[in-house]
């Protein structure tokens, strides 16, 4: 049975003036993460302080995979002077956004016990049904999903399940997947519905390299008044189903067997959504399993692409690829942002798509057509026996945000003169050539590495100055393969203390990886290991590029100061001229200047905010508000905090 809480407190009108709503995940559904309100500017950030802070509770007590998954990584919504959000174990909230008091909460009673790939989740949705008298049950809807797969609809006035929303007011999402026993809690929703009219349009989550039979990463649809399934779209091309001239050319080349099995290549970041043009564009990610192909022949449209969906009907409009036949977890990542430039005197409807290989993509989103060229370039074959790469990879025209150079001994790093010299010898074992050398049994050095480049963060843009502001880590990782004969010898060796090892079932390879790291910990390149960079979209180059955060708490005294420090999380504009981020491994909060990059403001945090932070008015203040739970891979300081930022009242 699902409980719920509501308490005390009455809501509050929005002053009359105060129009704007952060009613999605990305801001509103083209995913710009600009707000635009100018009370917070950078010369007053400075008197920002605390106005309210919100605990959750929630710190994965009893969750069988908390101390090694579990996140907060919500961008809560404001509608009507109430904030939503939800956490990673299931628990949704409504707070009152002046004030941070609770509203309602909802449990849905996620099961503890699951081996879950991830705990996040990064937010809830919201949908107001245009048909339905406004002081109707359910009238306005908040959507959320789970890390079991449900998709559960509430009544945003009190917290109580549309009953009239599939079964009680949830619908089960792991049916029709090909989901296994054995694989309960790998298969799994961690970003928002995309709202589309009245349809909401769900992605998965679905844990890596267990094999090539992973569960389907298919795209689906539903009416959000009923619940009914409306559409569903499968990324992987099957031969049966899919026109000879929309498919991969190479696909068929793979039997039929091989051609049913493969998995995977699902969504797993957020959607954008264009409602003039009835639009959804999906992000995809790597076909089953990451780091071998050779079971999966072919470039594997519409694996790691960016596709363009009708709403209502799931027909593909374009697609285009980004990453052919991954072979290094390279997801599009990302939520697709929707922005508008201007061309010769004209208004472009344009996408911006960030992804982990540190490149910036920017399409036409009517046409999927490049704004600025994709060249196909040759890139590095030297594959291990039974793998076939791509011969060349997409680059875009723009400047790529982190190094595509290989990673050569004289480039080591270190804390210590020792540490360097153990990062030299460790380089030179390895295999390297640059961006996209394909794995092998000594070990290849992947840089940016599987977490980016950039990652779900992504970044915002500010339609002012025409700047896209961007997280993104330049971290090298070493991802070495294991002939199946090996791998329980190597795994049981003790060698390996801190690799991560994965099965790859299906292939002749298992598959262990890790960050390339000196003995003390640091990672074998120079930093900054994470930036903040603003690129013009105007003229096609770097505006401006920072080190982001310190490796403060997670390098030892007295190498506290060393800047650049990886971080998960997006950034927020403002039209005041600031972008506010968290993300890094050193729980500080910080402003930019838009313009310049220069840091004005930074504030210590009681736990890491790897989030996105929001702002929005309630009450004539301008408040920025994120989430600070810490992230279990990063490392960094859990906590269950929602924190509000504001200047004194009366300024």
């Amino acid at each position: 049975m699902r409980t719920i809480l509501l308490l005390a407190g009455l809501a509050t009108a929005l002053p009359a003036h105060a129009i704007f709503e952060w009613n999605a995940y990305g801001g509103d559904g083209r995913g710009q993460r600009h707000a635009p309100l100018a009370q917070i500017t950078p010369a007053n950030v400075a008197r920002l302080e605390l106005a309210w802070s919100f605990r959750t509770g929630e710190l994965g007590d009893g969750f069988a995979r908390a101390r090694a998954a579990l996140t907060f990584e919500a961008t809560p919504l404001m509608i009507d002077g109430t904030l939503y959000f939800d956490t990673a174990t299931g628990k949704a909230f409504a707070l009152d956004a002046a004030s941070g008091r609770v509203r309602w909460q909802f449990d849905a009673k996620v099961p503890r016990g699951l081996d879950y790939s991830e705990m996040a989740s990064r937010g809830v949705s919201f949908w107001r049904d245009a048909h339905a008298d406004t002081a109707a049950p359910c009238a306005r809807r908040i959507l959320f999903a789970t890390i079991d797969a449900r998709l559960i609809a509430l009544d945003a006035a009190d917290g109580k399940p549309c009953t009239d929303f599939g079964r009680g007011g949830e619908v089960m999402l792991s049916k029709g997947v090909r989901l296994s026993e054995r694989r309960v809690g790998q298969y799994e929703v961690t970003s928002p519905p995309a709202i589309a009219g009245d349809v909401a349009v769900v992605g998965s989550s679905i844990g890596d390299n267990g094999g090539t039979d992973l569960e389907l990463g298919v795209v689906r649809a539903f009416d959000l008044r009923s619940g009914r399934e409306l559409w569903h779209w499968d990324p992987i091309p099957r031969a049966a189903k899919v026109p000879a001239d929309a498919a991969d050319p190479d696909f068929g080349e793979v039997d039929s067997q091989q051609a049913h099995w493969t998995g995977a290549a699902n969504a797993w970041a957020p959607l954008a959504v264009d409602a003039e043009r009835g639009l959804v564009f999906v992000p995809t990610g790597s076909a089953s399993p990451d780091f071998f192909g050779g079971v999966r022949p072919g470039d594997m449209q519409w694996a790691n692409s960016v596709v363009a969906l009708r709403a209502a009907t799931g027909e593909l409009v374009w697609g285009r690829q980004l990453v052919h036949h991954d072979l290094w977890d390279y997801d599009v990542a990302s939520q697709p942002m929707l922005v508008d430039l201007e061309r010769d005197g004209r208004n472009i409807p344009a996408l911006v798509q960030l992804h982990k290989t540190g490149q910036v993509f920017v399409l036409d989103r009517e046409t999927g057509e490049p704004l600025f060229p994709i060249e196909e370039r040759s890139v590095p074959q030297d594959a291990v026996e039974g793998e076939v790469p791509s011969a060349t990879q997409p680059f875009s025209a723009l400047p790529p945000l982190v190094s595509h150079a290989p990673v050569k001994p004289e480039d080591a790093w270190g804390l210590t003169f020792w540490d360097r010299n153990a990062c030299r010898d460790r380089i030179a074992a390895l295999h390297s050539e640059g961006i996209y050398t394909p794995p092998s049994l000594a070990g290849t050095i992947e840089r940016p590495g599987y977490a980016g480049g950039s990652n779900w963060g992504g970044g915002a843009w500010d339609p002012q100055r025409r700047l896209l502001v961007a997280n993104v880590m330049e971290l090298p990782f070493v991802v070495a393969l294991i002939p199946r004969d090996e791998l329980d010898a190597q795994y049981d060796s003790g060698t390996y203390e801190g690799w991560e090892f994965a099965s790859q079932r299906g292939t002749p390879y298992g598959m262990r990886r890790t960050l390339l790291k000196s003995p003390l910990g640091a990672p074998c390149t120079a930093p900054p290991w994470g930036k903040l960079v603003a690129v013009d979209l105007a003229r096609g180059t770097i505006a401006w590029s920072k080190p982001l955060g310190t490796s403060r708490d997670r390098a030892p005294w007295p190498f506290w100061d060393i800047e650049g420090a990886p971080g998960m999380g997006g950034p927020l504009t403002t039209a005041g001229g600031l972008t506010f981020i968290g993300a890094t491994t050193d729980n500080y909060l910080r402003a930019f200047d838009t313009s310049t990059g220069a840091e004005v403001w930074t504030m210590r945090l009681p736990a890491g905010a790897q989030a996105t932070p929001m702002s929005y008015e309630a009450g004539g203040r301008q408040y920025v508000v994120v989430a600070a739970g810490g992230h279990a891979k990063l490392g960094t300081t859990r906590g269950d905090y929602l924190l509000a930022f504001a200047l004194r009242e009366g300024e």
